[in-house]
């Protein structure tokens, strides 16, 4: 028999979500251990808003807003809350029943510096860690670091010298285009002379030889060895000493949340310097670093101030032979799938904020939504 469309429409529904969830959903091991997260931050949540006033958006409704909108590879907020609006799954997942309104996405704009005055993106993404040790996925002895570019948001034709005045409209009537025709060439354009106009935190910076110079900033993680999981990330700008920096800095900052520091160190050759090796050393750390090509001076001949560098960069070469080190360099190829599942799931190839301070809340979301999908995997096996 032929079924016919219905067109009268119904005054009330009763609609149970929760069966609308098939019970082998992957975001249902997720939902259960990122409540149990939240939770743990209570305290964190109470500190931050006020006993008075007007109640705002739950903030623990925000981020796990936010780990969908990683998850899922929504391209922006305002399509995140299109989805909340229409989408059961979503809302399942952040505790909204059908007839609850979804959200403006203003309150993500209105509430992103009390996030970053009471550092809540980090402090969930230590619990996410602090679970991941507690069930035994994490090495302790044996990590890899690494940086990767994030092109700022700012176009290339804001980059304009620092010491420019505002111009003047080009005709009677005011008109100013807000795409003008630029032509760079012949000039020559750096970080010392220049500065972008809409993000001026974002530096001019190339990835290596043959590649374009564009506006970025530089992520960075820590990782460790066994499961590839992320024990520390930060965001900074784009130099060409901020890996090496930021690698020593998210070292002591694991040895001074979980009295540990680890006993090796793997890395590409872009951290390849005698200071950096000597610097690991005096933390107990035994570097097993990638070199370049170039072979190590002769600290006979080398000046006096040198000669410290030049010893760590000999050792490290003959530390190379060992099964150690090529165990290492293996594994820190793990680091690379963390950046590669970033930045094309998590859709962090190109900032979607100006600033690094909006940049960083989202870099510490991302690697939490990231550990998470890991530590489910890893634990049903």
């Amino acid at each position: 028999m032929r079924g016919r469309k219905d067109c009268q429409t119904q005054m009330f529904y009763m609609i149970d979500v929760e069966s609308r969830i098939r019970l082998d959903h992957p975001l249902r091991p997720l939902k259960v251990k990122v409540d149990e997260i939240l939770r743990s931050m209570n305290s964190v949540f109470a500190s931050a808003y006020s006993q008075t006033g007007r109640p705002s958006v739950p903030p623990e409704r925000l981020l796990k807003a936010l780990l969908l909108m990683a998850l899922y590879s929504v391209r922006s907020e305002r399509q995140l809350c299109e989805r909340i609006d229409t989408d059961l799954l979503f809302r399942w997942f952040l505790d909204l029943s059908p007839e609850d309104p979804a959200f403006d996405p203003t309150v993500f704009t209105h509430n992103r510096p009390r996030l970053d005055e009471f550092g809540i993106t980090g402090v969930f993404f230590d619990a996410v860690v602090k679970q991941a040790k507690d069930a035994g996925l994490c090495s302790d002895d044996h990590f890899s670091v690494d940086g990767t570019m994030i092109e700022s948001l700012a176009s290339m034709k804001s980059f304009r010298p620092k010491d420019e005045e505002e111009s003047e409209s080009s005709d009677s009537n005011s008109f100013q285009s807000r795409n003008p025709d630029v032509d760079f060439h012949g000039q020559k354009r750096s970080n010392e002379t220049h500065a972008s106009k809409t993000d001026p935190e974002a530096k001019l910076y190339r990835k290596g030889p043959g590649k374009p110079s564009q506006l970025a900033y530089l992520g960075h993680v820590l990782n460790e060895n066994r499961n590839g999981l992320m024990m520390g990330v930060c965001v900074t700008e784009a130099n060409g000493t901020a890996e090496k920096d930021a690698a020593i800095e998210m070292l002591d900052r694991h040895q001074c949340k979980y009295q540990q520091m680890p006993k090796t160190v793997g890395t590409d050759a872009g951290y390849d310097s005698g200071r950096f090796l000597l610097d690991l050393e005096e933390r107990g750390i035994e570097p097993h670093v990638a070199m370049t090509s170039t072979q190590p001076a002769d600290p006979d001949k080398a000046r006096e101030d040198r000669k410290e560098k030049i010893n760590a960069r000999l050792r490290m070469k003959a530390r190379q032979e060992s099964v150690g080190y090529q165990l290492s360099q293996r594994a820190r190829k793990k680091i690379e799938e963390c950046f590669g599942w970033q930045k094309t799931i998590a859709g962090l190839a190109k900032s979607r904020w100006l600033g690094k301070w909006k940049l960083s809340q989202y870099f510490e979301l991302s690697a939490a939504a990231y550990n998470l999908i890991r530590m489910i995997k890893l634990i049903a096996t």
